[in-house]
């Protein structure tokens, strides 16, 4: 659930603000107008119908509580925004959710919200990238010792460490890119097959897709594995986000203080501290999505046509998902564009391991060559 007094503390305020309730509300009625015009544009239903559908959806306010209340009888918020949406249009509400079932109009708006939010998300993801990037040029000869099992090891740069991070975000922003880029419309109807629409049903499904700016698929109801996609891809991202913002932390100890973030928290009871609070926050919102991810790939075995249960639990978890990834990687960009370097410390830290004579000559190319595969 959204919330004024955390989301800006994990980073989740511009992606919620995309995910609240208000855009659920949008996203479903884009969705039924949508649908009246597709189905107008192959006769389904009279176009001046359609037309008086669209004009009394943008007049109608809806109240997102007294719609979540009106729900509880059907099991979903569309059953009552159907009655509401036919009530407004007056004669032409017989056009409203033409050869449609509730779970068509549920799922296609989650896939609306999912794009929507999507932007916000694949933008901080680039700008962490970004962030890590150039930091990875500014210091590709900056030496320091690489740590392994919390140890001192041998010498790298700080180069080839943040090289290392932009490589794992430009993955994790590239994958979920393509599956938001495919993002597939539903419309099956009761059981999947269309038939209140017969013969017209894939025509108007490729129309709503066409006008809603989504993929054209094949009913989906109960075959859930673009979920599982989307979850894992989300999960992934976060981890992502998560490998930086522990290294931050780490290398910002007292003890090695090799990293700076350029605004650290100060502690309500120790002046001295300057907590790397913006890499610590990236950190505690990853830490979700695993969780979430795994509710989604728990409720993948939806029985039958039309599942009892495992649907419901999909809606508020996967815009929990997108919140959780969306809040580490903007609580990680604001980390990784305002960190400072700090090359006295490691090279002191890197002193104290004597046979550390400094990295091979060749760490400055894996460094150029990691950048170069960035998409």
């Amino acid at each position: 659930m959204t919330s004024a007094l955390f989301d800006p503390l994990f980073g989740a305020d511009r992606v919620a603000a995309r995910l609240d309730d208000a855009s659920w509300v949008a996203a479903l009625v884009a969705v039924e107008v949508a649908l009246s015009r597709a189905a107008a544009e192959h006769g389904v239903v009279p176009v001046a119908d359609a037309d008086r559908i669209e004009a009394a959806a943008a007049s109608l306010r809806i109240d997102p509580a007294t719609l979540g209340r009106a729900a509880v009888e059907g099991g979903n918020p569309v059953i009552p925004l159907v009655r509401m949406l036919r009530s407004a249009a007056g004669e032409a509400g017989r056009s409203v959710h033409p050869g449609a079932t509730s779970q068509d109009v549920m799922d296609t708006a989650a896939v609306l919200l999912v794009g929507w939010a999507g932007e916000v998300v694949l933008d901080d993801l680039r700008g962490a990238a970004d962030a890590a990037a150039d930091l990875a040029r500014r210091h590709r000869d900056t030496p320091m010792i690489a740590r392994t099992l919390g140890q001192q090891a041998l010498p790298t740069t700080f180069g080839l460490v943040a090289a290392g991070w932009c490589a794992g975000l430009d993955r994790a922003r590239a994958r979920l890119g393509e599956l938001f880029g495919a993002l597939p419309v539903q419309f099956g109807g009761a059981a999947g097959t269309l038939a209140a629409l017969h013969p017209h049903g894939p025509a108007v499904a490729a129309s709503l897709a066409r006008a809603l700016r989504l993929a054209d698929a094949a009913p989906w109801h109960t075959e859930r594995t673009r979920i599982g996609e989307l979850a894992g891809a989300l999960a992934v991202a976060a981890g992502a986000c998560a490998k930086p913002a522990t290294d931050v932390v780490l290398l910002s100890g007292t003890e090695l203080g090799e990293v700076s973030e350029a605004a650290p928290g100060d502690s309500s009871s120790m002046p001295h501290k300057r907590n790397p609070i913006a890499a610590i926050t990236a950190r505690a919102a990853a830490r979700r999505a695993p969780g979430l991810a795994a509710v989604l790939l728990a409720a993948a075995d939806h029985e039958h046509q039309r599942a009892a249960g495992a649907w419901h639990a999909e809606w508020q978890t996967l815009a929990e998902l997108l919140r959780a990834t969306g809040g580490a990687a903007a609580r990680l960009r604001a980390s990784l564009e305002g960190l400072g370097v700090h090359p006295d410390r490691m090279a002191a830290n890197l002193a104290l391991t004597a046979e550390a004579d400094g990295p091979p000559g060749h760490v400055g190319e894996l460094v150029d060559r990691l950048l170069e595969q960035r998409r």
